[in-house]
């Protein structure tokens, strides 16, 4: 079973006054969308989207079943990551200070679980601000319309060669409004790089262009 390509298990519920914050990611990693419940959840989906060793995400993907010896117990896990090299990687997002008993008995169940199988689990917290920050700023150029014409691209990598300040090789390439998208597109891919976790994105930010593997 390609636990990536499964519909969620629950449904969604969305209401006025409620506490949490549901909704959709559009993914560009697999051009479809990926479900979450809460603002953390979201920002957790659109990591793993800027994550180059994910190639597919599913949220709620299964119900794990177990009894912890008085009663049956069930938990619902928030995503399902594959990963380039193929292993199965099963995440729970919760902040450290919101994890009660039952949850922590949730979570190593779920990770014996992962073990027997040969998945991976993990239980992601709060991210860092100044990366999430600035992962949300260029998802907003995620789309391949914001890929733009092979020949911008190019002179972008070529001129990125060294480290260059952000608004001084767009000024460089042509007009900076049409340039920048493109700019944060190729970031998006990583085939620009700049410190994303030092420091928010400004105009005299350093890019450069990625190394090949």
């Amino acid at each position: 079973m390609a636990f990536e390509d499964v519909e969620p298990v629950r449904r969604f519920g969305w209401s006025k006054g409620q506490s949490h914050f549901a909704g959709w990611w559009w993914s560009a990693t697999t051009g479809r969308h990926v479900a979450y419940e809460s603002w953390l959840e979201r920002d957790h989906a659109m990591l793993l989207d800027f994550d180059p060793d994910v190639v597919a995400i599913a949220s709620q993907p299964f119900w794990l079943c177990w009894s912890d010896g008085a009663r049956a117990r069930r938990h619902a896990p928030d995503f399902f990551v594959r990963r380039a090299d193929g292993v199965g990687v099963v995440i729970d997002v919760r902040a450290d200070d919101r994890i009660e008993s039952a949850d922590e008995e949730a979570f190593e169940a779920t990770g014996r679980a992962c073990a027997e199988v040969g998945w991976d689990f993990r239980r992601l917290g709060v991210p860092a601000p100044v990366m999430t920050g600035n992962v949300r700023w260029l998802s907003r150029y995620r789309h391949p319309r914001c890929a733009g014409r092979p020949e911008l691209a190019s002179a972008l990598r070529q001129a990125c060669e060294k480290p260059r300040p952000l608004f001084e090789v767009a000024s460089e390439i042509g007009e900076r409004i049409a340039v920048l998208p493109v700019l944060f597109h190729l970031m998006w891919r990583r085939v620009l790089v700049a410190d994303l976790g030092g420091e928010p994105l400004h105009a005299a930010s350093m890019v450069t262009a990625s190394v090949p593997e």
